[in-house]
């Protein structure tokens, strides 16, 4: 019977634990990150529920909302194909105002955003001023990776370079090439402009951590976005989109991104005949990846 006791006080005081654990972490969560409170609660905003999913700006005209409904179905598609299969569910949010964008994104630049939380809700938040397909497929292909491997793992065990590096797959404002033998050959030529003839490489190990990868100016950014696009592309010539979501169901069953990454290359290789010019990020005097 003691031995009983014991083992209940234990777990009361385990329970109690976690409990002012969970009162402490989340408000030092939202106080992080007020964005996402603000997300959180938009559904009691004055924002206007479009349906399931959308919430629109009510600054917003009735023809507008009609054409970026239009656009978001567009994007959708795009990654329910180069997904096989759309899963991710994440609550749209179109802003209308400079105000609103920064209320909901805590930035006042860019066209979109996206958030993501550890209990698995998911936001795209859209800038209505600079809104397009791409944007948004872009934003889309972050909360699907998010979605399928959770919010743990995509933070602690995904490079912010291969995050961002697909999501350029999906979005076509810097390089507009379907084809993935194309879009590798297009983003070796704007890596090459960007790095003025490959003079100033920027190494991936540099841009593992999202603040390392947006640490500079608008230059510095544009490389980072062009070394990722090189990298990602051609990975994605040999592996596919069928390597990818290989790729994140090996990681869902435990493998590490490095280990399943390199390992799903080498056997993509090894049954492919293909030749491409050499990836300049893996010139071993450059050390760009650590095989």
């Amino acid at each position: 019977m003691k031995t009983n006791f014991l083992s209940k006080s234990r777990l009361a005081a385990l329970g109690k634990f976690l409990l002012i654990g969970l009162v402490l972490v989340i408000p030092g969560y939202f106080f992080l990150y007020p964005q996402v409170l603000q997300c959180q609660l938009i559904g009691l905003s004055n924002f206007e529920k479009v349906n399931d999913y959308i919430y629109s700006s009510p600054s917003l005209e009735q023809n507008q909302r009609k054409n970026i409904l239009g656009v978001i179905k567009k994007a959708e598609l795009r990654i329910d194909s180069f997904w096989f299969g759309k899963q991710a569910e994440p609550k749209i949010i179109v802003c209308g105002t400079p105000q609103e964008y920064q209320k909901y994104c805590q930035s006042t630049e860019g066209a979109g955003c996206s958030l993501g939380t550890p209990w698995g809700d998911s936001y795209v938040i859209l800038n209505a001023q600079g809104l397009n397909v791409d944007v948004i497929s872009h934003e889309m292909s972050h909360v699907e990776l998010l979605g399928r491997l959770g919010w743990l793992k995509t933070t602690l065990d995904v490079p912010q370079w291969f995050n961002e590096g697909t999501a350029l797959m999906l979005d076509r404002r810097f390089v507009n090439n379907p084809d993935s033998l194309g879009r590798y050959y297009d983003y070796m030529d704007e890596w090459l402009y960007q790095t003025g003839g490959g003079q100033n490489i920027l190494e991936l190990k540099n841009i593992t951590s999202v603040k390392g990868f947006f640490n500079g100016g608008s230059k510095e950014v544009m490389l980072a976005y062009m070394t990722s696009g090189l990298e990602v592309s051609y990975w994605l010539a040999f592996c596919g989109q069928a390597g990818l979501v290989k790729l994140v169901g090996e990681m869902k069953n435990g493998r590490s991104f490095k280990e399943s990454y390199l390992d799903i290359e080498n056997r993509a290789k090894q049954n492919n005949t293909l030749k491409l010019p050499d990836n300049p990020l893996r010139l071993p005097d450059s050390m760009k990846m650590d095989k």
